[in-house]
Protein backbone atom coordinates (compact mmCIF):
# COMPACT_ATOMS: atom_id res chain seq x y z
CA UNK A 1 0.00 0.00 0.00
CA UNK A 2 1.52 3.37 -1.27
CA UNK A 3 2.52 5.55 2.06
CA UNK A 4 0.16 7.80 0.62
CA UNK A 5 -2.43 5.82 0.98
CA UNK A 6 -1.93 4.88 4.66
CA UNK A 7 -1.06 8.27 6.14
CA UNK A 8 -3.27 10.76 5.20
CA UNK A 9 -1.15 13.92 4.49
CA UNK A 10 -3.03 16.00 7.09
CA UNK A 11 -1.80 13.61 9.72
CA UNK A 12 1.95 13.44 7.98
CA UNK A 13 2.36 16.99 8.41
CA UNK A 14 1.00 16.81 12.51
CA UNK A 15 4.10 13.74 12.47
CA UNK A 16 6.62 16.56 11.15
CA UNK A 17 5.26 18.77 13.76
CA UNK A 18 6.15 16.30 16.30
CA UNK A 19 9.29 14.55 14.46
CA UNK A 20 12.88 15.47 14.88
CA UNK A 21 13.50 15.50 10.95
CA UNK A 22 12.86 13.98 7.92
CA UNK A 23 14.61 11.37 8.61
CA UNK A 24 13.06 10.66 12.03
CA UNK A 25 9.76 10.53 9.65
CA UNK A 26 10.99 8.01 7.40
CA UNK A 27 11.75 5.81 10.44
CA UNK A 28 8.59 6.04 11.73
CA UNK A 29 6.95 5.52 8.40
CA UNK A 30 9.11 2.31 7.81
CA UNK A 31 8.34 0.92 11.20
CA UNK A 32 4.56 1.54 11.04
CA UNK A 33 5.02 -0.79 8.14
CA UNK A 34 6.25 -3.27 10.44
CA UNK A 35 4.39 -6.21 12.53
CA UNK A 36 4.18 -5.72 16.16
CA UNK A 37 6.05 -7.38 18.42
CA UNK A 38 3.82 -9.76 21.04
CA UNK A 39 4.41 -9.02 24.93
CA UNK A 40 2.62 -10.24 27.80
CA UNK A 41 2.50 -9.12 31.73
CA UNK A 42 3.27 -11.97 34.09
CA UNK A 43 0.82 -11.12 36.72
CA UNK A 44 2.05 -11.59 40.02
CA UNK A 45 -1.47 -12.14 42.06
CA UNK A 46 -1.19 -16.05 41.12
CA UNK A 47 2.90 -16.16 40.13
CA UNK A 48 6.06 -14.36 41.01
CA UNK A 49 8.61 -13.69 37.76
CA UNK A 50 11.54 -16.07 38.97
CA UNK A 51 8.52 -18.28 39.25
CA UNK A 52 6.99 -17.97 36.16
CA UNK A 53 10.41 -17.99 34.08
CA UNK A 54 11.32 -21.37 35.55
CA UNK A 55 7.81 -22.65 34.71
CA UNK A 56 7.99 -21.69 30.89
CA UNK A 57 12.11 -21.94 30.76
CA UNK A 58 11.36 -25.47 28.49
CA UNK A 59 8.54 -24.42 26.02
CA UNK A 60 10.75 -22.31 23.45
CA UNK A 61 9.75 -19.10 24.48
CA UNK A 62 12.33 -16.55 24.27
CA UNK A 63 11.79 -13.61 26.71
CA UNK A 64 13.15 -10.23 26.13
CA UNK A 65 12.61 -7.58 29.75
CA UNK A 66 10.78 -4.50 29.04
CA UNK A 67 12.46 -1.48 30.21
CA UNK A 68 9.44 -0.11 32.58
CA UNK A 69 7.54 -3.24 33.78
CA UNK A 70 9.85 -5.39 35.73
CA UNK A 71 6.48 -7.82 35.23
CA UNK A 72 6.36 -7.41 31.63
CA UNK A 73 8.45 -9.40 28.55
CA UNK A 74 8.29 -9.18 24.59
CA UNK A 75 8.20 -12.80 23.65
CA UNK A 76 8.88 -15.10 20.67
CA UNK A 77 7.93 -18.19 20.01
CA UNK A 78 9.05 -21.50 18.44
CA UNK A 79 5.28 -22.59 18.13
CA UNK A 80 2.81 -19.95 16.73
CA UNK A 81 0.30 -21.92 15.12
CA UNK A 82 -0.89 -22.10 18.86
CA UNK A 83 -2.56 -18.96 20.24
CA UNK A 84 -0.96 -17.60 23.09
CA UNK A 85 -4.40 -16.94 24.22
CA UNK A 86 -5.10 -20.61 24.79
CA UNK A 87 -1.37 -21.78 26.09
CA UNK A 88 -2.44 -23.09 29.83
CA UNK A 89 -0.83 -20.02 31.69
CA UNK A 90 -3.12 -17.75 30.01
CA UNK A 91 -5.90 -19.67 30.62
CA UNK A 92 -5.07 -19.99 34.12
CA UNK A 93 -4.29 -16.18 34.40
CA UNK A 94 -0.88 -16.19 34.81
CA UNK A 95 0.10 -13.71 32.29
CA UNK A 96 -1.87 -11.20 30.56
CA UNK A 97 -1.47 -10.48 26.82
CA UNK A 98 -0.50 -6.76 26.63
CA UNK A 99 1.25 -4.13 24.23
CA UNK A 100 4.46 -3.63 25.61
CA UNK A 101 3.45 0.38 25.62
CA UNK A 102 0.50 0.20 26.86
CA UNK A 103 2.10 -1.26 30.42
CA UNK A 104 3.75 2.54 30.74
CA UNK A 105 0.73 4.33 32.56
CA UNK A 106 0.17 2.21 35.61
CA UNK A 107 3.71 2.15 35.97
CA UNK A 108 4.07 6.04 35.86
CA UNK A 109 1.39 6.27 38.38
CA UNK A 110 2.12 3.79 40.74
CA UNK A 111 5.79 4.94 40.62
CA UNK A 112 4.68 8.43 42.43
CA UNK A 113 1.52 7.16 44.22
CA UNK A 114 2.89 3.73 45.76
CA UNK A 115 0.80 3.20 48.40
CA UNK A 116 -2.62 4.61 46.65
CA UNK A 117 -5.91 2.79 48.17
CA UNK A 118 -8.78 4.32 46.26
CA UNK A 119 -7.98 4.23 42.73
CA UNK A 120 -9.94 4.70 39.15
CA UNK A 121 -9.62 3.49 35.96
CA UNK A 122 -11.93 5.96 33.96
CA UNK A 123 -11.77 3.96 30.67
CA UNK A 124 -10.84 0.56 31.87
CA UNK A 125 -11.90 -2.59 29.28
CA UNK A 126 -10.92 -4.50 28.25
CA UNK A 127 -8.81 -4.90 31.79
CA UNK A 128 -5.34 -4.76 31.07
CA UNK A 129 -4.50 -1.74 32.75
CA UNK A 130 -6.83 -2.73 35.41
CA UNK A 131 -5.48 -6.22 36.54
CA UNK A 132 -2.13 -4.38 36.32
CA UNK A 133 -2.89 -2.11 38.73
CA UNK A 134 -4.59 -4.51 41.01
CA UNK A 135 -1.45 -6.66 40.88
CA UNK A 136 0.96 -3.29 42.50
CA UNK A 137 -1.95 -3.29 44.83
CA UNK A 138 -1.69 -6.55 45.62
CA UNK A 139 -5.72 -6.89 45.59
CA UNK A 140 -5.64 -4.28 48.46
CA UNK A 141 -7.54 -0.95 48.37
CA UNK A 142 -10.29 -0.54 46.10
CA UNK A 143 -10.24 0.53 41.92
CA UNK A 144 -13.06 1.69 40.55
CA UNK A 145 -12.89 0.39 36.74
CA UNK A 146 -15.14 2.00 34.33
CA UNK A 147 -16.19 1.35 31.02
CA UNK A 148 -18.32 3.40 28.58
CA UNK A 149 -19.38 0.25 26.59
CA UNK A 150 -21.78 -1.84 27.50
CA UNK A 151 -20.32 -4.85 25.43
CA UNK A 152 -17.12 -4.28 26.67
CA UNK A 153 -17.58 -4.49 30.21
CA UNK A 154 -18.88 -8.37 30.17
CA UNK A 155 -15.13 -8.62 28.56
CA UNK A 156 -13.60 -6.69 31.59
CA UNK A 157 -15.23 -8.65 33.92
CA UNK A 158 -13.89 -12.14 32.23
CA UNK A 159 -10.37 -10.73 32.54
CA UNK A 160 -10.52 -9.59 36.27
CA UNK A 161 -12.14 -12.75 37.09
CA UNK A 162 -9.31 -14.33 35.17
CA UNK A 163 -6.58 -12.91 36.90
CA UNK A 164 -7.88 -13.40 40.44
CA UNK A 165 -8.29 -9.67 40.92
CA UNK A 166 -10.63 -9.48 43.76
CA UNK A 167 -10.83 -5.28 44.84
CA UNK A 168 -12.44 -4.08 41.69
CA UNK A 169 -15.77 -2.50 41.76
CA UNK A 170 -17.42 -1.74 38.28
CA UNK A 171 -19.23 1.12 36.60
CA UNK A 172 -20.73 1.82 33.20
CA UNK A 173 -21.12 5.31 32.59
CA UNK A 174 -19.60 8.08 30.74
CA UNK A 175 -16.84 8.93 32.43
CA UNK A 176 -17.54 12.81 32.68
CA UNK A 177 -20.36 12.27 35.46
CA UNK A 178 -17.11 11.03 37.46
CA UNK A 179 -16.22 15.07 38.35
CA UNK A 180 -19.12 15.72 40.11
CA UNK A 181 -20.72 12.42 41.41
CA UNK A 182 -17.35 11.40 43.52
CA UNK A 183 -15.21 14.74 43.87
CA UNK A 184 -11.83 14.88 45.18
CA UNK A 185 -12.52 11.03 46.08
CA UNK A 186 -9.14 9.35 44.66
CA UNK A 187 -5.55 9.35 45.21
CA UNK A 188 -4.61 8.27 42.27
CA UNK A 189 -6.42 8.11 38.76
CA UNK A 190 -5.64 6.68 35.27
CA UNK A 191 -7.49 7.85 32.02
CA UNK A 192 -6.57 6.00 29.01
CA UNK A 193 -8.04 8.11 27.22
CA UNK A 194 -10.23 7.01 24.11
CA UNK A 195 -8.37 8.45 21.32
CA UNK A 196 -7.72 8.68 17.23
CA UNK A 197 -5.52 5.10 17.79
CA UNK A 198 -2.57 6.21 15.32
CA UNK A 199 -0.13 4.14 17.52
CA UNK A 200 -1.77 0.89 17.07
CA UNK A 201 -1.22 1.07 13.00
CA UNK A 202 1.41 -1.91 13.29
CA UNK A 203 -1.21 -3.84 14.51
CA UNK A 204 -4.58 -2.22 12.99
CA UNK A 205 -3.02 -1.55 9.09
CA UNK A 206 -6.58 0.39 8.44
CA UNK A 207 -6.27 2.27 11.88
CA UNK A 208 -5.89 5.68 9.76
CA UNK A 209 -8.36 4.50 6.90
CA UNK A 210 -11.10 6.87 8.39
CA UNK A 211 -8.39 9.79 10.04
CA UNK A 212 -9.86 13.00 9.72
CA UNK A 213 -8.62 16.40 11.61
CA UNK A 214 -11.72 17.38 12.18
CA UNK A 215 -11.91 13.91 14.20
CA UNK A 216 -9.16 14.08 15.34
CA UNK A 217 -10.72 18.31 17.07
CA UNK A 218 -13.59 16.17 17.98
CA UNK A 219 -12.03 13.73 20.13
CA UNK A 220 -9.75 15.95 21.70
CA UNK A 221 -12.85 18.14 22.89
CA UNK A 222 -14.26 15.29 24.77
CA UNK A 223 -10.78 13.96 26.05
CA UNK A 224 -10.79 17.79 27.73
CA UNK A 225 -14.23 16.67 29.48
CA UNK A 226 -13.16 13.42 30.53
CA UNK A 227 -9.64 14.87 31.96
CA UNK A 228 -11.58 17.95 33.83
CA UNK A 229 -14.14 15.36 35.01
CA UNK A 230 -10.98 13.18 36.35
CA UNK A 231 -9.32 16.14 37.82
CA UNK A 232 -12.17 17.21 39.61
CA UNK A 233 -12.58 13.27 41.19
CA UNK A 234 -8.81 13.68 42.38
CA UNK A 235 -7.94 14.26 45.99
CA UNK A 236 -5.66 17.04 46.32
CA UNK A 237 -2.17 15.86 46.45
CA UNK A 238 -3.43 12.64 44.20
CA UNK A 239 -1.65 11.92 41.48
CA UNK A 240 -3.53 11.76 37.50
CA UNK A 241 -1.68 10.00 34.47
CA UNK A 242 -3.67 10.96 31.60
CA UNK A 243 -2.64 8.70 28.62
CA UNK A 244 -3.62 7.85 25.12
CA UNK A 245 -2.70 5.33 22.24
CA UNK A 246 -2.28 8.01 19.71
CA UNK A 247 0.47 10.59 18.24
CA UNK A 248 -0.64 13.68 17.37
CA UNK A 249 -0.74 16.91 19.47
CA UNK A 250 -3.61 18.27 19.59
CA UNK A 251 -5.03 15.17 21.50
CA UNK A 252 -2.16 15.09 23.63
CA UNK A 253 0.05 18.33 24.92
CA UNK A 254 -2.60 20.57 24.03
CA UNK A 255 -5.15 18.52 25.96
CA UNK A 256 -2.75 19.05 28.90
CA UNK A 257 -1.54 22.26 28.32
CA UNK A 258 -5.97 23.04 28.34
CA UNK A 259 -6.04 22.03 31.74
CA UNK A 260 -3.20 24.32 33.01
CA UNK A 261 -4.76 26.78 31.42
CA UNK A 262 -8.38 25.79 33.73
CA UNK A 263 -6.56 25.28 36.84
CA UNK A 264 -3.11 27.34 37.00
CA UNK A 265 -2.99 27.15 40.65
CA UNK A 266 -3.83 23.26 40.86
CA UNK A 267 -2.35 21.36 38.11
CA UNK A 268 1.81 19.95 38.63
CA UNK A 269 3.77 18.24 36.10
CA UNK A 270 5.55 15.82 37.07
CA UNK A 271 8.56 14.87 34.88
CA UNK A 272 8.93 11.06 33.68
CA UNK A 273 12.21 11.43 33.04
CA UNK A 274 13.98 9.27 35.42
CA UNK A 275 10.94 6.27 35.20
CA UNK A 276 12.97 3.92 33.67
CA UNK A 277 16.36 3.25 31.68
CA UNK A 278 16.27 4.82 28.02
CA UNK A 279 12.76 7.18 29.63
CA UNK A 280 14.85 10.48 27.70
CA UNK A 281 14.47 8.74 24.38
CA UNK A 282 10.83 9.66 24.58
CA UNK A 283 10.59 12.93 26.87
CA UNK A 284 9.15 15.75 25.86
CA UNK A 285 10.22 19.38 26.69
CA UNK A 286 7.55 19.24 29.33
CA UNK A 287 8.35 16.12 31.05
CA UNK A 288 5.91 13.90 29.01
CA UNK A 289 6.36 10.64 26.95
CA UNK A 290 5.68 10.68 23.07
CA UNK A 291 6.54 7.25 22.35
CA UNK A 292 7.02 6.84 18.64
CA UNK A 293 6.78 3.51 17.66
CA UNK A 294 10.17 3.59 16.48
CA UNK A 295 11.67 4.88 20.03
CA UNK A 296 11.50 1.29 21.15
CA UNK A 297 10.00 -0.76 18.51
CA UNK A 298 6.70 -0.72 19.97
CA UNK A 299 3.09 0.57 19.71
CA UNK A 300 3.13 4.71 19.51
CA UNK A 301 1.31 6.13 22.63
CA UNK A 302 1.61 9.61 25.31
CA UNK A 303 2.15 9.27 28.46
CA UNK A 304 1.72 12.69 30.41
CA UNK A 305 1.68 12.53 34.78
CA UNK A 306 0.10 15.53 36.62
CA UNK A 307 -0.19 16.20 40.39
CA UNK A 308 -2.99 17.93 41.57
CA UNK A 309 -2.03 20.80 44.42
CA UNK A 310 -4.77 22.02 45.57
CA UNK A 311 -8.72 21.94 45.48
CA UNK A 312 -10.66 23.19 42.75
CA UNK A 313 -13.91 24.46 42.53
CA UNK A 314 -17.03 21.63 42.51
CA UNK A 315 -19.29 20.87 40.07
CA UNK A 316 -23.16 21.21 40.29
CA UNK A 317 -23.93 18.62 42.52
CA UNK A 318 -25.80 15.21 40.66
CA UNK A 319 -29.52 15.08 40.09
CA UNK A 320 -30.00 11.78 39.17
CA UNK A 321 -31.33 9.20 41.92
CA UNK A 322 -28.71 6.44 42.71
CA UNK A 323 -31.51 4.09 44.30
CA UNK A 324 -31.47 2.12 47.22
CA UNK A 325 -28.45 -0.10 47.21
CA UNK A 326 -29.94 -3.82 47.01
CA UNK A 327 -27.31 -5.12 49.49
CA UNK A 328 -26.38 -4.87 53.57
CA UNK A 329 -23.24 -5.34 55.37
CA UNK A 330 -23.40 -8.98 56.89
CA UNK A 331 -23.56 -9.20 60.59
CA UNK A 332 -20.56 -10.02 62.52
CA UNK A 333 -22.18 -13.52 63.43
CA UNK A 334 -22.84 -14.23 59.84
CA UNK A 335 -19.63 -13.21 58.76
CA UNK A 336 -17.83 -15.54 61.07
CA UNK A 337 -20.03 -18.65 60.17
CA UNK A 338 -19.08 -17.62 55.86
CA UNK A 339 -15.48 -17.26 56.83
CA UNK A 340 -15.13 -20.73 58.69
CA UNK A 341 -17.05 -22.47 56.16
CA UNK A 342 -15.39 -20.76 53.17
CA UNK A 343 -12.50 -22.45 54.89
CA UNK A 344 -13.38 -26.14 54.81
CA UNK A 345 -12.99 -25.94 50.87
CA UNK A 346 -9.85 -23.33 51.12
CA UNK A 347 -11.12 -19.89 50.58
CA UNK A 348 -9.77 -17.39 52.40
CA UNK A 349 -9.35 -13.25 52.52
CA UNK A 350 -8.94 -10.69 55.16
CA UNK A 351 -9.61 -7.13 56.72
CA UNK A 352 -9.36 -5.36 53.27
CA UNK A 353 -12.74 -7.35 52.13
CA UNK A 354 -16.09 -7.43 54.28
CA UNK A 355 -19.25 -9.05 53.80
CA UNK A 356 -22.53 -7.84 52.01
CA UNK A 357 -25.58 -9.88 51.13
CA UNK A 358 -28.60 -9.19 48.37
CA UNK A 359 -31.17 -12.06 48.94
CA UNK A 360 -29.35 -15.23 48.83
CA UNK A 361 -25.94 -13.70 47.74
CA UNK A 362 -23.31 -13.52 49.68
CA UNK A 363 -20.68 -10.81 48.44
CA UNK A 364 -17.18 -9.53 49.12
CA UNK A 365 -16.87 -5.95 48.48
CA UNK A 366 -13.43 -3.82 48.87
CA UNK A 367 -13.52 -1.99 52.53
CA UNK A 368 -11.62 0.74 50.71
CA UNK A 369 -14.73 1.60 48.64
CA UNK A 370 -17.66 1.68 51.11
CA UNK A 371 -16.99 5.72 50.63
CA UNK A 372 -18.43 5.50 47.38
CA UNK A 373 -21.86 4.01 47.90
CA UNK A 374 -24.49 5.48 47.37
CA UNK A 375 -23.03 8.27 45.12
CA UNK A 376 -22.91 5.95 41.70
CA UNK A 377 -24.53 2.98 40.62
CA UNK A 378 -22.26 0.05 40.16
CA UNK A 379 -22.43 -2.80 37.50
CA UNK A 380 -20.58 -5.19 40.15
CA UNK A 381 -18.89 -4.77 43.37
CA UNK A 382 -15.90 -7.37 44.32
CA UNK A 383 -16.45 -11.19 43.79
CA UNK A 384 -19.60 -12.81 44.34
CA UNK A 385 -18.64 -15.58 46.94
CA UNK A 386 -21.55 -17.85 47.47
CA UNK A 387 -25.31 -18.36 47.04
CA UNK A 388 -27.10 -19.90 49.99
CA UNK A 389 -29.01 -23.03 49.86
CA UNK A 390 -30.69 -25.06 52.49
CA UNK A 391 -27.67 -27.27 52.65
CA UNK A 392 -25.04 -25.25 53.38
CA UNK A 393 -23.39 -22.85 50.41
CA UNK A 394 -22.74 -22.54 46.28
CA UNK A 395 -19.01 -21.08 46.11
CA UNK A 396 -18.77 -19.18 42.76
CA UNK A 397 -15.88 -19.76 40.33
CA UNK A 398 -14.46 -15.90 40.33
CA UNK A 399 -14.41 -16.58 44.52
CA UNK A 400 -12.37 -19.84 43.79
CA UNK A 401 -10.39 -18.46 41.26
CA UNK A 402 -9.44 -15.39 43.64
CA UNK A 403 -9.69 -16.65 47.74
CA UNK A 404 -8.19 -20.51 46.83
CA UNK A 405 -4.66 -21.26 48.93
CA UNK A 406 -1.78 -22.97 47.05
CA UNK A 407 -1.78 -26.47 49.21
CA UNK A 408 -5.34 -26.61 50.16
CA UNK A 409 -6.18 -30.01 51.53
CA UNK A 410 -9.18 -29.95 48.45
CA UNK A 411 -6.65 -29.30 45.83
CA UNK A 412 -7.41 -31.88 42.61
CA UNK A 413 -4.72 -31.68 40.23
CA UNK A 414 -5.36 -33.03 36.75
CA UNK A 415 -3.42 -33.97 34.04
CA UNK A 416 -3.03 -32.47 30.74
CA UNK A 417 -5.61 -34.44 29.24
CA UNK A 418 -8.03 -33.90 31.91
CA UNK A 419 -7.09 -30.19 31.86
CA UNK A 420 -8.64 -30.08 28.72
CA UNK A 421 -11.18 -31.87 28.71
CA UNK A 422 -11.90 -29.29 31.76
CA UNK A 423 -11.62 -25.93 29.61
CA UNK A 424 -13.82 -27.85 27.14
CA UNK A 425 -16.91 -27.97 29.18
CA UNK A 426 -16.63 -31.78 30.03
CA UNK A 427 -16.61 -33.93 32.43
CA UNK A 428 -13.73 -35.65 34.07
CA UNK A 429 -13.67 -39.19 34.36
CA UNK A 430 -10.42 -39.73 36.51
CA UNK A 431 -8.44 -43.08 36.77
CA UNK A 432 -8.05 -42.45 40.55
CA UNK A 433 -11.08 -40.84 42.20
CA UNK A 434 -10.68 -38.28 44.85
CA UNK A 435 -11.40 -38.87 48.43
CA UNK A 436 -13.93 -35.56 48.95
CA UNK A 437 -16.72 -35.18 47.82
CA UNK A 438 -16.12 -31.95 46.81
CA UNK A 439 -12.65 -31.08 45.55
CA UNK A 440 -10.80 -27.48 44.03
CA UNK A 441 -9.80 -28.94 40.33
CA UNK A 442 -6.33 -27.50 39.78
CA UNK A 443 -3.69 -27.59 36.79
CA UNK A 444 0.00 -26.60 37.19
CA UNK A 445 -1.19 -26.07 40.62
CA UNK A 446 -3.51 -23.32 39.98
CA UNK A 447 -7.15 -23.38 40.54
CA UNK A 448 -9.34 -24.31 38.05
CA UNK A 449 -12.62 -24.00 40.06
CA UNK A 450 -14.46 -26.25 42.21
CA UNK A 451 -16.28 -29.40 41.47
CA UNK A 452 -18.07 -32.76 43.14
CA UNK A 453 -17.32 -35.78 42.67
CA UNK A 454 -20.57 -37.30 41.07
CA UNK A 455 -20.52 -41.48 40.85
CA UNK A 456 -17.01 -42.12 38.71
CA UNK A 457 -16.76 -38.83 37.29
CA UNK A 458 -15.77 -35.20 38.47
CA UNK A 459 -19.31 -32.96 37.47
CA UNK A 460 -17.82 -29.86 35.38
CA UNK A 461 -18.61 -26.28 36.78
CA UNK A 462 -16.70 -24.41 34.57
CA UNK A 463 -19.12 -21.35 33.86
CA UNK A 464 -20.19 -21.89 30.22
CA UNK A 465 -19.10 -18.36 28.65
CA UNK A 466 -15.51 -19.80 29.42
CA UNK A 467 -15.51 -22.80 27.79
CA UNK A 468 -12.85 -23.00 25.15
CA UNK A 469 -12.49 -25.11 21.76
CA UNK A 470 -9.49 -25.77 18.94
CA UNK A 471 -6.40 -26.53 20.42
CA UNK A 472 -5.57 -25.89 24.11
CA UNK A 473 -1.92 -25.74 26.02
CA UNK A 474 1.29 -26.80 24.26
Amino acid sequence: MPVSDRFPEDFLALMRASLADDAELQRFLAISQQPLRRSLRVNTLKISVPDFLARTADYGWRLSPIPWCAEGFWIERDDESLPLGSVAEHLSGLFYIQEASSMLPVTALFDAAPDARQVMDVAAAPGSKTTQMAALMRNEGAILANEYSASRVKVLHANISRCGVSNVALTHFDGRVFGAALPERFDAILLDAPCSGEGVVRKDADALRNWTLASTEAIAETQRDLLDSAFHALQPGGTLIYSTCTLNQIENQQVIHWLQQRYPDAVDIVPLNGLFAGADRALTAEGFLHVFPQIFDSEGFFVARLRKTASIPALPTPTYKVGKLPFSPASRKLSAEVQQAAAKVGLQWDENHTLWQRDKELWLFPAALESWLGKVRFSRIGLKLAETFPKGYRWQHEAVVALSQPGSALDFELTDAEAETWYRGQDIHPENLPNREEVIVTYQQQPLGLAKKVGNRIKNSYPRELVRDGRLFR
